[in-house]
């Protein structure tokens, strides 16, 4: 059972190193809508992440419940659940990571628009609470559409004054997590050692993984390059359609997730050498918004690199990206900005 335990708690360590039993700074996080398919899951994964020590989980309803449940999991975070939008300043107060999975998944008959609706009034309200009642949170976007909600955020906090772009954070961690699996699978290669860069946006062809720079280095066919790109491009729909249409990907993107929030973490706690990718403020591109690999620190987003050497295939999507994910943060600050 110990060895399932230190087992659980590995491998959310994105460097791959195990876990280690040295004091970490108290740190408090807060999971908005951990009754939903993302949340359970992510929520057990950060009560095992040895760099929480108070774990407040919030939703509409549902949530005391999870939080017993997780409670009982012989790790240091202390857990409280938090149900309904009375107590959701209480959840949040003295955060210093906020992360945002809430929201609903797209259901047979509903449209895109609503969809983004639902989901971008849902961030839009909780961001406000963020802004009010811990302003100085990293916050870790998951509530899709990313490309737009994101932008939504940003909006949100600067109605409020306390927008602060090294600390605000779309997660594509599973964009990267796919592109390393399929990756490896294609190659036969160890996972363990594969690094895949993704930058971008994180729906359909704002997806672009760079094989070209991944490591280790392997010959690929153009043919093979593109089947793994739109591989990575269409990771939800496949999940989707496995799941017949009752699903999506609720529990790769959970893993995911937590591994970006370790991540921010080990970065406030002044560890050296934190790099992920991520969708944040970002003048790599003519937008506002891209993802790309981003240096964490105490402070947030410490650096923000550079797409380097891009073969023709590469550049040309990124050139096909641009129109459509200008349009979805056009959008969001639209949102964003009506009464």
């Amino acid at each position: 059972m110990n060895s399932l335990f230190r087992a659980g708690k590995q491998v959310l360590q994105a460097s791959g190193r195990a876990f280690s039993a040295a004091a970490n700074p108290d740190r408090k996080v807060v999971v908005l809508g951990a009754a939903g398919g993302i949340g359970q899951p992510l929520s057990l994964l950060m009560k095992i992440s040895p760099y929480v020590s108070e774990l407040a989980l919030y939703d509409i309803a549902g949530t005391p419940g999870v939080a017993a449940d997780v409670g009982h999991i012989n790790s240091k975070a202390k857990v409280k659940g938090y149900a309904g939008e009375e107590n959701l300043g209480e959840a949040l107060k003295g955060a210093d990571l906020v992360i945002i999975p809430a929201g609903v998944p797209r259901k047979p008959g509903m449209t895109r628009d609503d969809l983004f609706k639902i989901n971008a009034g849902i961030v839009k309200g909780l961001t406000k609470a963020i802004g009010e009642h811990c302003p100085g949170a990293l916050i870790n976007m998951i509530s899709n559409p990313v490309n737009s909600t994101v932008p939504i955020a940003a909006e949100t906090l600067k109605k409020l004054g306390v927008y602060n772009p090294s600390k605000l954070f779309g997660v594509t961690t599973l964009d990267v997590v796919r592109a390393r699996t399929f990756y490896a699978e294609k190659k036969n290669l160890n996972v363990a050692d594969v690094d895949v860069p993704v930058v971008g946006g994180h729906a359909g062809v704002t997806i672009l993984p760079l094989f070209s720079q991944a490591t280790p280095s392997v010959d690929l066919t153009p043919e093979e390059v593109d089947q793994l790109t739109k591989r990575t491009q269409d990771g939800g729909t496949e999940v989707v359609q496995a799941k017949a249409g009752k699903g999506s990907a609720t529990l790769s993107m959970a893993y995911a997730g937590a591994l970006f929030a370790d991540a921010c973490l080990r970065g406030l706690n002044g560890e050296a050498n934190v790099f992920e990718y991520s969708y944040v403020e970002s003048d790599v591109t003519e937008l506002p918004f891209f993802s790309s690999k981003i240096k964490l620190g105490s402070e947030g987003v410490e650096e923000i690199y550079g797409l380097g050497e891009l073969n023709d295939y590469e550049k040309a999507g990124v050139k096909a990206m641009i129109p459509e994910l200008s349009s979805s943060i056009e959008k969001g600050i639209k949102f964003a900005n009506e009464a």
